[in-house]
């Protein structure tokens, strides 16, 4: 019978700092919200930039320090979600309230209740992240659906229906693309990803006049990732159904 992997202290001292680094998450989202209620959406950006790149290379890490084996009493997981769910759900929809970016009274507070109940639910899910690295149902990107509404300017009511589509979109079983762990076309998707990042940071240095072709870039990878997810979904198993 094998014995566990314990590793050495080092190794274990680094996995706490990096659960730490992860943690940090939590700080960066109350910052988002001081910075949403201070009116200055674009820092409040740049912060959930800095929460992206964290969430995005914090898992990559793990696995390389096999912190699950080495500090087997702390959950990780756990902590990713909570760090998600502020970071990628409640701080970008207060961004989006105490913006005027949603329409006011009682049809503002609803469309903003929305994403929030429905990342609720997804972050309670025990197949949230299925067994072959996808996102089952839309992965609670409301970071990213915060930043096109500040950087495009879009209107209460475009960005209330958007709130409605991706809020009923969690509960439809698309199998989206974890960029950093999907096996299928992993390196087009970690280089297309890294442009994304790219363009992202690029428009919040041009706000409030943001380039076209930056955004055309920006915009065309969201294309890319919801018809890659989608492929992958329905397209893909079918083929190989007739194959």
């Amino acid at each position: 019978m094998q014995e566990p992997f314990v590793g050495s202290t080092r190794l274990r001292l680094a996995g706490l700092a990096l659960h730490a680094y992860t943690a940090s998450g939590t700080v960066l989202a109350l910052l988002i919200v001081i910075a949403a209620i201070d009116g200055d959406a674009v820092r409040a950006l740049w912060l959930g930039l800095a929460a992206l790149v964290i969430d995005g290379t914090d898992g990559m890490i793990a696995r390389r320090l096999r912190v699950k084996e080495t500090i087997p009493w702390f959950d990780g997981a756990m902590l990713d979600n909570i760090v998600d769910y502020l970071t990628y759900a409640f701080a970008p929809i207060v961004l989006l309230w105490t913006g005027g970016y949603l329409p006011g009274g009682t049809w503002g507070a609803v469309l903003g209740a929305l994403p929030l109940l429905a990342s609720s639910y997804q972050f309670c899910r025990v197949d949230a992240k299925t067994e072959d690295h996808f996102f089952l149902g839309f992965p609670s990107y409301w970071n990213v659906v915060a930043f096109y509404v500040v950087v495009l300017g879009l209107s209460p009511v475009t960005t209330g229906t958007i709130l409605v589509v991706c809020s009923i979109l969690v509960f439809i079983p698309v199998k989206y693309l974890y960029p950093s762990r999907t096996k299928v076309f992993r390196s087009l998707n970690l280089l297309t990803t890294a442009v994304w990042v790219a363009s992202y940071a690029v428009l919040l240095a041009q706000m409030p006049n943001p380039n076209a072709i930056v955004v055309a870039i920006s915009l065309a990878y969201l294309v890319y990732y919801g018809g890659l997810s989608l492929y992958l979904t329905f397209w893909s198993p079918r083929r190989k159904a007739v194959a």
